[in-house]
């Protein structure tokens, strides 16, 4: 389909979805995440797809919600029960929809990735960041709001609980080296280098299994709530079964013979 808010190019295997409103610094209006909910739709139920870039135009990767749209109905429910109704009904099912894609996500943060559009950014599997590209967080700070699309579960998991805390009570900006520092994010390059960067690193994922992202993603959260051994027997299951695929055969062929898998 065509999109009017975003860009989605394919090319060998590799989706790149570029968040296109430069103008509102990619802000998360209605009509933009519908169109991102529907090219995840569309990537989705691609099997050819090994791997997607997610990043932006101009200077922002996305500014969080749009809140120059934003305004009580005089006739209808009130501000904040229509938010709620967008999060159920499309923001919450977007940030679910892009942490159960089934290969790896790479985000390239080119700008400022703030509020919404940070949560967004860190969803991805390998976060990459310009240098003068900042995280920010500014929920509590500047509205009194809780930090969401999924914030108050990654923050914690990606930092810790104080740092969390800090960054978010505080709303200071986390550029790209403190990101990396921080362990907020997995690099950060020179601003010129970010496209570069991100398509060779969507390259290498891209050339492995292409459930390796999704099994990682399902191990690493029910670990966050199980016990050693119940962790423990959790991979022993999961081992069964990918141990007797045609995936693990390859590599231990590739092993043997000292070449790179082809899978």
């Amino acid at each position: 389909m065509s999109y009017e808010r975003i860009h989605l190019a394919i090319e060998d295997g590799i989706a790149t979805l570029t968040l296109d409103q430069p103008k509102t610094m990619n802000a998360m209006s209605v009509p933009l995440q519908q169109e991102v909910m529907a090219a995840l739709d569309e990537l989705s139920g691609n099997g050819d797809i090994r791997a997607l870039i997610i990043t932006g135009t101009g200077k922002a990767f996305c500014s969080g919600a749009d809140l120059g749209s934003m305004g009580p109905d005089s006739d209808g429910p009130s501000l904040g029960t229509q938010v709620k109704n967008l999060m159920e009904e499309l923001s919450n099912p977007l940030a679910l929809k892009l942490r159960a894609l089934p290969f790896p996500v790479v985000s390239a943060v080119n700008g400022a990735a703030a509020g919404a559009g940070a949560s967004i950014a860190l969803a991805a599997d390998i976060v990459l960041a310009g240098k003068s590209a900042y995280f920010l967080f500014p929920f509590i700070p500047k509205l009194g709001i809780l930090p969401d699309l999924g914030a108050t579960w990654i923050l914690p998991r990606l930092i810790g609980r104080a740092k969390a805390m800090a960054v978010s009570l505080l709303g200071e900006r986390l550029y790209g080296e403190d990101a990396v520092r921080e362990g907020l994010i997995w690099k950060s390059v020179a601003d010129d280098e970010l496209a570069e960067e991100a398509l060779a690193t969507a390259r290498r994922v891209a050339a492995g299994p292409n459930h390796g992202a999704p099994e990682l993603r399902e191990a690493f959260d029910r670990a966050d709530g199980a016990t050693l051994a119940e962790q423990l027997d959790y991979e022993a299951e999961r081992q069964q079964e990918l141990i007797d695929s045609p995936t693990f055969q390859e590599g231990v062929r590739a092993f043997l013979e000292k070449r790179d898998p082809t899978f």
